[in-house]
């Protein structure tokens, strides 16, 4: 069993015993006593024991490396308080490796967040075994406190609730069993675990959704502009059991075109503070693993009464356009509807009717009309998608792979999942309701208005500009492969730079790592009451309007223009701040846990293929290893650099590379090599190559 530093614990008195040994250590600065800064922010632990604190708020380049003997007791997802001792020194677990270098002297708040691992029980005395890259320690369970259905064996989530600086372990309790290790369920339950995702309704909520009525009556209708007799369709994936968005087509005599963006209206089913409410504001978003969607709302929402399914009426809030045949808006107006879909397309079927063109469609429901709508839609989303690339949007296109797992779960297939003329139409119509939503509130209805100072308090999803530090960087790393980026002194001239870059080098095998590098220098969209536009999207205004079903965010913002719609008072902006900071939290657990569940599909994909060979790129460099994604599956690992043979080859930093000391062989991003399957560790989700073939530059 893992053992904990005894000397590590709870913070109590920890802060005035560290400030008198720091201020013995380093002597004065002001009246003879100097101060430190001090961080607050969230600990992410290795399996070493030592840490990083992430700021609140902050970048993980601005980080605190703590050595596991100054850790205090604190683990992996805690808030703590702690103080900077030393300025940017050279830290194991990071790229780069140099950090700054501090103290924990205060657990603000453990995470609440469940370790999972292998309960073990030894007469009785029980532990949960860890086996996580992010929690070194063991933890003790009471006995007399497990759960019906704990065996010895099984895969449990544990929850902290106290260490004793005296124990040389954390205590906890099981918050659920989760099953026979290995098995599908458990695994994916496991993934959920440990990001304190729920994978389950309480028998309340289900019961909420149960009681709503699936009728449609007058009052239902009332105010709400009825569309039930115009062409209306939905296009989704295949395996879309939720459809939220359709879109309606009408030719107007004076030659333009009437557009709807139908959205399902989920708002006026799920009221503020109802218990849907308050589980949907909970969950933040449906969760995307490999193998299923845990839903955001039960399924009587979200694949019934809220899915726009072909032939039912259904309750929208719309977004409608007159639109000329040159793409442009003209007119717009929002509110309640009551839709009826005619079709529902997947997209390879909308497809389809793209790519056949004058033909007879393969499907006799698709009438001359839908297909007609269908093929002047995609003509005008692709005027929309040219003129938005054209005005600074950004054209990152790095191949989506997608794991094809059989019905026990287990991954057959990997494949990459192109995008097609269908996919940009949807998302064309899309972002067009999503940006003209945020402006009508942000503009205070003034169609390409300037922003209004005075606007009433709204969400907006925010993409601030680049980190300059690192897009100078990435000029330097494209350098040495003989190609320029042009002037960056705008965040429009970095998006007209780049995707000269892209577009220079495509085809290339530098070009995915020029993109890497692009996407990390690349801030991470966020909810925010405070506009500053959508710098990769190149949009002043831009909203989340368009998927109530599966986000919360959409669910507020469809709420907020409803209320400003009736004249309504703007709403206050603590408040609905605080709702943002929250969803991108869960937005940003969500997206973790998903690929997560990639991870751990496509290591067990490769979990029978240990010796086998692969063609690969480089992928990404450390101190300790090399990335290498094999080919076509884009599936990466690690190559030692303790066990690449040939030479001793050290990382540099300064020109990302590693470079062998005797050879001077030379391992850039993007350099093609040959490795073998070495093993595949699923618990840990780890996977190591090994070099077989050195494709290496010289110096």
């Amino acid at each position: 069993m893992k053992k904990g530093n005894k000397r590590q614990g709870g913070a109590k008195g920890g802060r005035q015993a560290l400030r008198k040994s720091r201020e013995r250590q380093f002597g004065s600065k002001q009246g003879g006593k100097r101060r430190f800064e001090e961080v607050t922010g969230k600990v992410q632990m290795s399996r070493d024991g030592f840490v990083f604190v992430i700021p609140e708020g902050g970048e993980k380049d601005n980080d605190v490396f703590v050595r596991a003997a100054k850790t205090r007791g604190a683990l992996n997802g805690d808030t703590v308080r702690c103080v900077v001792t030393k300025e940017k020194v050279k830290s194991p677990g990071r790229a780069g490796g140099r950090r700054r270098e501090g103290e924990i002297i205060e657990i603000v708040k453990r995470s609440g967040t469940p370790f999972v691992g292998i309960l073990h029980i030894v007469g009785k005395q029980a532990w949960v075994l860890m086996q996580s890259r992010s929690m070194p320690y063991d933890i003790s369970i009471d006995y007399e406190s497990l759960p019906e259905g704990a065996k010895k064996g099984m895969k449990v989530a544990a929850i902290i609730d106290g260490w004793d600086r005296k124990e040389p372990n954390p205590h906890g309790y099981i918050s659920d069993v989760l099953g026979e290790p290995g098995a599908n369920e458990t695994e994916m339950h496991a993934i959920l675990a440990e990001y304190g995702l729920p994978y389950r309704f309480a028998p309340e909520v289900e019961n909420a959704a149960d009681k709503i009525s699936e009728e449609i009556t007058d009052k239902d209708l009332k105010g709400r502009k009825d569309f039930r007799k115009t062409l209306t369709f939905t296009i989704d994936p295949t395996d879309a059991k939720d459809f939220d968005d359709a879109l309606s087509f009408v030719r107007l005599p004076n030659g333009n075109y009437e557009i709807g963006v139908h959205i399902a209206d989920v708002s006026y089913y799920v009221k503020p503070g109802s218990l849907m409410d308050q589980e949907a504001q909970a969950r933040g978003t449906s969760v995307y693993l490999v193998d299923r969607t845990v839903p955001m709302l039960p399924e009587k929402l979200s694949n019934k009464l809220c899915s726009l399914r072909p032939d039912e009426d259904k309750l929208t809030f719309s977004a409608v356009f007159e639109i000329t045949p040159d793409a442009n808006v003209v007119d717009r107006w929002f509110g309640r509807t009551v839709i009826r879909s005619d079709y529902r397309f997947d997209y390879e079927g909308a497809q389809r009717v793209i790519d056949t063109e004058g033909k007879e469609p393969d499907d006799p429901a698709v009438t001359k009309e839908i297909r007609e709508a269908v093929l002047e839609l995609n003509r005008l989303a692709a005027i929309m998608r040219e003129r938005r690339f054209s005005s600074g949007a950004i054209s990152f296109e790095r191949p989506e792979m997608k794991v094809e797992v059989d019905e026990s779960g287990k991954p057959v297939r990997v494949y990459e999942k192109v995008s097609k003329e269908a996919n940009w139409l949807i998302e064309e119509f899309m972002l067009l309701a999503n940006k003209s939503v945020a402006e009508f509130i942000a503009t205070s209805g003034k169609m390409n208005g300037k922003e209004d100072k005075n606007a009433k308090t709204f969400i907006y999803r925010i993409h601030d500009e680049p980190n300059l530090d690192k897009i100078a960087n990435l000029g330097k790393f494209v350098g040495n492969f003989g190609y320029k980026m042009g002037p960056v002194g705008t965040g429009r001239d970095i998006a007209k730079s780049l995707n000269s870059l892209l577009t220079d080098s495509k085809g290339t095998p530098e070009r995915d790592a020029f993109q890497m590098i692009a996407l990390r220098s690349m801030a991470k969209a966020v909810y925010s009451t405070e506009n500053i536009g959508h710098y990769g999207l190149s949009f002043k205004f831009y909203t989340h309007f368009t998927s109530p079903i599966r986000r919360y965010p959409d669910t507020m913002v469809h709420r907020l223009l409803s209320m400003y719609l009736d004249n309504r008072e703007s709403q206050n902006k603590e408040y609905y701040e605080a709702q943002c900071q929250h969803a991108s939290e869960r937005e940003q657990i969500a997206s973790n846990a998903e690929r997560d569940s990639i991870k751990y599909k496509l290591i067990e994909y490769m979990s029978d293929k240990i010796g086998q060979e692969f063609e690969g790129v480089v992928s990404g460099l450390t101190e300790w290893g090399m990335y290498v994604e094999i080919k076509p599956e884009m599936i990466e690992g690690m190559v030692a650099l303790r066990e690449m043979r040939s030479d001793f080859f050290d990382f540099d930093e300064d020109n990302y590379r590693i470079v062998g000391r005797r050879t001077r062989k030379i391992y850039r991003l993007g350099d093609p090599v040959r490795i073998r399957v070495k093993s595949a560790n699923l618990e840990q989700r780890l996977l190591d190559y090994e070099l077989i073939e050195e494709r290496a530059s010289l110096s």
